[in-house]
């Protein structure tokens, strides 16, 4: 398992489709998975500390899990099958759950958790963007900076 940092969301056009772009801790590759719009919203909010006035569904699980006294540790993508990412839910306790990684990444953002990315999974959809080309990763991070959470909508595909 390879740390992941993410580096943000945004809207790919023209499929006007949001996607979060993960990073390997240590490395040179990048992981992009395509995720819907409420949780583009939601890690869009988390990265950008913005407190809904309700809470989100993201939101309302951390309190859950805070209020009987589970610690989420570690979230892992763990696998690609068929253009579909997979991940898990690591609890201190031992017990492991089945979530979608963009599910789990807002999750992770709240509580602190960090994320890894398995092997197989960089290794079939992990994209190496060489040190020459950090200047259109940094692009990306200054539009990061530019969007808000409204940019993603409200529409479910």
């Amino acid at each position: 398992m390879n740390e992941l940092d993410v580096v943000g969301v945004r809207v790919e056009m023209p499929s006007n489709q949001p996607i979060v772009l993960l990073r390997e801790v240590g490395g040179d590759r990048y992981l992009p998975i395509w995720i819907g719009p409420g949780e583009a919203t939601a890690i869009a909010f988390a990265q950008q500390g913005m407190a809904p006035a309700r809470p989100l569904t993201h939101d309302l699980f951390k309190d859950v899990l805070e209020a009987v006294g589970q610690q989420l540790t570690e979230v892992r993508i763990t696998d690609l099958r068929e253009g579909v990412f997979y991940a898990e839910l690591v609890f201190a306790s031992g017990v492991e759950v089945s979530a979608r990684p963009s599910d789990a990444i807002a999750l992770a953002l709240r509580t602190g958790t960090p994320i890894y990315g398995s092997d197989g999974v960089l290794d079939d959809a992990g994209i190496a963007i060489p040190d020459e080309q950090e200047d259109e990763v940094e692009k990306f991070r200054e539009f990061l900076d530019q969007i808000s959470p409204e940019d993603f909508g409200t529409n479910s595909q």
